[in-house]
């Protein structure tokens, strides 16, 4: 596939969702996943084991300004022990630790929001671009998802199928790919699932002790061709553990990318970032099970673009 603006408008047209679920509709494919598949997802947990898939939110997290001018996020004490211990909180009859947290949304392991991106002046469904503005998103804002990001989770370890460490940064996964690791896994993928791609970029960043160019720099990830398998496959989310989900560099140099461009304006697909995945793929290859129960709502930021969050594997 020949991936530029002609392709990314043909793929807006043809994996369009708007108005789909309504001309009011603000979660796009959280749509798939009903009550019943929240029932049949729940079945999954036999063993009880949980998986965090959060990275720590603190000073050594990812970014480095590649992107937007992110930061990782600014942890400061309001009162501390030594406040207490030198008399300074007496008046008030207590002591106490109290603190605070200055973040960007999408800086550590996050949800994106369907307002986080537009084609051209408009944002998924239909929505008018100017609704988004210094007050925060009117419209497609996270709260939006505060208790539709449950589900049946599947991982697809795309480094393991490749029977690699990590793959390489620039590296694309394919639609025959994905195709080829879930049956390999033994894994089917269904409408509504949460579906989970490991390529190994955050072990390796850990390993080496440093994030180099993680948060906005060349990365493995699924090619243009992905926003078709996602449409076809009618899954809730996608998400991974890179910084993008997409390959960089992009395929093409005519957008910045050019998937996202589809996923979230078009078909309003939702989508997590820089999940933590070694200690959930390694269980997953020791019990060769890949489904789980899936739990990762949102933090209700009324307008957000995002959220941070530490979703679960349970199973």
């Amino acid at each position: 596939m020949t991936v530029n603006k002609q392709a990314i408008a043909e793929a807006s047209k043809k994996l369009s969702n708007w108005g789909r679920w309504g001309k009011d509709d603000q979660i796009g494919t959280l749509n798939h996943v009903t009550p019943q598949d929240i029932v049949a997802a729940a079945s999954l947990i036999r063993s009880g084991k949980t998986f965090a898939l959060g990275i720590p939110l603190d000073r050594n997290g990812p970014q480095t300004g590649l992107f937007g001018g992110r930061f990782n996020p600014i942890h400061q004490m309001l009162a501390t022990g030594t406040d207490a211990v030198a008399g300074q909180q007496d008046w008030n009859k207590i002591r106490y630790a109290d603190d605070t947290l200055n973040l960007c949304v999408q800086g550590a392991t996050h949800w994106d929001a369907l307002g986080h991106v537009f084609y051209e002046d408009k944002a998924y469904n239909g929505h008018d671009a100017k609704l988004i503005d210094s007050r925060g998103l009117g419209v497609l804002g996270i709260e939006h998802s505060r208790n539709k990001m449950v589900g049946r989770g599947v991982l697809l370890d795309i480094a393991r199928f490749r029977g690699v460490d990590w793959l390489a940064d620039g590296e694309g996964i394919s639609n025959d790919e994905l195709n080829k690791c879930a049956r390999a896994q033994n894994v089917e993928v269904r409408k509504g699932d949460f579906v989970i791609i490991r390529t190994g970029q955050m072990e390796r960043c850990l390993k080496e002790g440093q994030w180099g160019g993680y948060a906005g720099g060349d990365a493995p990830g699924v090619k243009f061709e992905n926003c078709y398998w996602c449409q076809e496959h009618q899954i809730a989310a996608i998400c991974s553990d890179t910084w993008g989900v997409e390959v960089r560099p992009n395929e093409t140099d005519e957008a910045n990318q050019p998937w996202h461009w589809v996923v979230i304006p078009a078909m309003g697909l939702c989508m997590g970032e820089i999940f933590y995945l070694k200690d959930l793929a390694a269980d997953c290859a020791d019990d060769g099970i890949y489904e789980f129960f899936f739990c990762g709502p949102p933090l209700i930021i009324t307008g957000g673009t995002g959220s941070p969050i530490n979703p679960q594997a349970i199973k």
